[in-house]
């Protein structure tokens, strides 16, 4: 009986390792945009953006490895939809950190003149840590308070860069900037900030976990 046992249940963490492997590549590529938004020139954005881009695929493969595991393993240390959802999470939230360096050089804005850029991608390294500080403490649950903080502290930095978006429409619309430049700008803007969303996506999902598990 304890053979058949030992065969259903998991063998290693291996979805704590791979959550935590995904935070580890969201704390890089988040440092890699604050190099793009603070650098001024375009040829040395583009290597950074290049090894954006490598992390963004690094990322990927662990998220393709999550949802292996899920199909291989009956049982799992929480529910395969909160796995599912906090991958899923954790990948967009590369995703579009990768894409808004790719939109900065792809229209050629020049984010040195542009403190909406900078303060936001300020903000997403800042809701990436507290993202993988959170994740960090998965793996035995025991500080619950400590994962309470971090999701408290994503979503008061998500309210942040809602405002920091707001302000920066609103002054963009000020300027004399014309049509062109006005939705790169915008669009940049967005795609910056759904990344703050996905890292609350991501804060909600772990609430969702210590709420059911702690």
């Amino acid at each position: 009986m304890s053979g058949i046992l030992s065969y259903f249940l998991p063998k290693d963490k291996v979805f704590y390792s791979l959550f935590e492997e995904a935070s580890d590549n969201l704390q890089e590529i988040s440092k890699k945009l604050i190099q793009v938004v603070y650098e001024p020139d375009y040829n040395k954005r583009a290597v950074i953006i290049k090894e954006m881009e490598d992390i963004e695929h690094l990322n990927d493969n662990v998220t393709h490895r999550i949802f292996i595991e899920l199909g291989k393993n009956f049982i799992t240390p929480f529910d395969r939809e909160d796995i599912h959802a906090l991958a899923s999470a954790l990948d967009d939230i590369a995703d579009y950190i990768y894409s808004a360096a790719k939109k900065i050089n792809f229209y050629k804005i020049d984010p040195i003149s542009d403190q909406g850029i900078q303060k936001t991608a300020e903000a997403i390294k800042e809701a990436v840590n507290a993202v993988k500080a959170a994740v960090m403490e998965l793996r035995n649950l025991k500080n619950t308070q400590k994962i309470i903080e971090c999701v408290i502290k994503i979503n008061s930095i998500e309210n942040s860069a809602d405002e920091i978006f707001d302000m920066s429409i609103e002054r963009l619309f000020d300027s004399d900037v014309d049509a062109k430049e006005l939705i790169k700008r915008r669009e940049i803007y967005q795609v910056m900030e759904t990344a703050t969303d996905k890292c609350e996506d991501a804060g909600n999902v772990i609430e969702s976990i210590v709420v059911k598990y702690a």
